[in-house]
């Protein structure tokens, strides 16, 4: 059985959630392997919405094992208070069904004051646009080897140790930035407390799904955010903090590369970003306006705006290329029903010189002008389709030549948000 890792190939919000829960009916196991609570989720099943951050999408399925694994940094109490929100919508959340790798790092309090504090301070066109949430920080503190983990939970001798050498690293930088020292009794009461809520749900994960793979259980890697915020590919420093492309799935859950048999890159019809960055193919007309309206393009947790451009096939080829994406799913076509003229960036003009990659130095993705090429759009609704026979012949045309410029096919194609509105041409698990 193929085990299958979704991704997101442009900057995050192409619609992963849907097509996750989509794919987990299929699986046996969903697995988070990076980012943190700042990727939210939205899900519509029956028409109920699901709005998840922390938690993999297979929890509002029955009879799958959700797993959080180490490549997550995890803030304990909103993933407390985002289980009671779940399940107050009838959703069962047990340590039957939902598994956390111990040695998952935490996001403290201090992460999050921190991750704010450096924002403010940071002078216009240096800002990130971090969402404040501390998985900055959370994943700086993991690589300098100060880490509180989910194991550590439950051992006060080991915690407070690993309380104070954060501290040591901590204290000194918000008192550069005017911050007060933290109470280190308090974060230590305040860990403890926690403390049992999350160690139930602890366990060895690498060793639960070596098990499950060798028993030849479907395992369905969940991705966050984008492959562009990728930390070595994205369009750096405007990124986040961790690996988003889908070799980290195996690291970021501890099994061999060996375990990933099928990539799916998630893919917008057209381009968003959230944040500050560069973004070559951005409108900032009437078109953008009309493509952020009809697409909703609000982030589910933060509620963001979102920037809104025509589809860049030379960013989408590049991250199936970095994350050996087999095939794409294409979502939110139905947002470009209506426009008589749509159009599509095919290269890039740096300085007088065409490029058909996006360079590394931020100073030359900053200036790269989009080069288009233009297609006939369709005045018929796309929405809710279910077969290539119920989309207009330009919307056919249209999706056709988006895999001849990215050179990778469309597996699915997604026209609305409801989970069955799904045309699928390979199904990843059987491919």
């Amino acid at each position: 059985m193929a085990n299958v890792v979704v991704v997101g190939a442009q900057w995050g919000d192409e619609g992963k959630g849907k097509i996750v829960d989509w794919l987990s009916e299929r699986a046996d196991v969903i697995a988070r392997f990076q980012g943190g609570h700042n990727a939210g989720h939205t899900l519509v099943i029956d028409g109920t919405v699901y709005k998840l951050a922390a938690l993999p999408s297979g929890v509002v399925r029955g009879g799958k094992l959700s797993v959080i694994g180490n490549g997550v940094v995890l803030d304990p109490w909103h993933l407390v208070k985002e289980i009671a929100s779940i399940q107050k919508q009838g959703v069962d959340i047990s340590p039957e069904n939902l598994m956390i790798a111990e040695n998952t790092p935490l996001i403290l309090p201090i992460h999050g004051e921190l991750d704010r504090a450096r924002e403010e301070a940071a002078s216009q066109g240096t800002k990130i646009g971090t969402t404040g949430r501390g998985i900055g920080p959370a994943y700086e503190d993991k690589v300098g080897r100060r880490s509180v983990r989910v194991a550590d939970l439950g051992d006060e001798t080991t915690l407070i140790a690993h309380v104070d050498r954060a501290l040591q690293h901590h204290n000194p930088l918000r008192k550069g930035l005017g911050i007060a020292p933290v109470d280190r009794d308090a974060l230590i009461a305040q860990l403890q407390e926690i403390a049992p809520q999350i160690l139930q749900y602890a366990a060895p994960v690498w060793k639960v799904l070596a098990e499950k793979r060798k028993a030849g259980k479907r395992i369905l890697f969940e991705g966050a955010q984008g492959a562009l915020l990728d930390i070595d590919f994205g369009t750096y420093p405007f990124v986040t903090s961790s690996n988003v492309i889908a070799g980290q799935a195996a690291t970021g859950v501890g099994m061999g590369p060996g375990a990933i048999d099928y990539v799916l890159g998630i893919v917008k019809a057209y381009t968003t970003r959230v944040g500050e960055g560069p973004f070559p193919a951005e409108l900032n007309d009437a078109d953008g306006q009309r493509l952020g309206e009809r697409g909703h393009e609000f982030g589910t947790n933060t509620g963001r705006k979102r920037r809104c451009g025509w589809f860049d096939a030379v960013l989408v080829r590049q991250t199936c290329a970095t994350s050996g994406v087999n095939g794409i799913s294409f979502t939110k076509l139905d947002v470009l029903d209506g426009f008589e003229t749509l159009k599509i960036c095919v290269g890039y003009d740096l300085d007088g010189k065409t490029l058909d990659y996006l360079p590394t130095a931020a100073d030359q993705q900053a200036r790269c002008k989009p080069i288009y090429e233009e297609m006939p759009g369709w005045s018929e609704s796309t929405e809710g389709a279910r077969s290539w026979n119920d989309l207009p012949a330009n919307a056919v045309k249209y999706v056709r030549r988006v895999e001849e410029l990215i050179g990778c096919p469309v597996a699915m194609l997604s026209t609305s948000p409801e989970r069955e509105d799904t045309i699928l041409v390979t199904d990843p698990f059987e491919d």
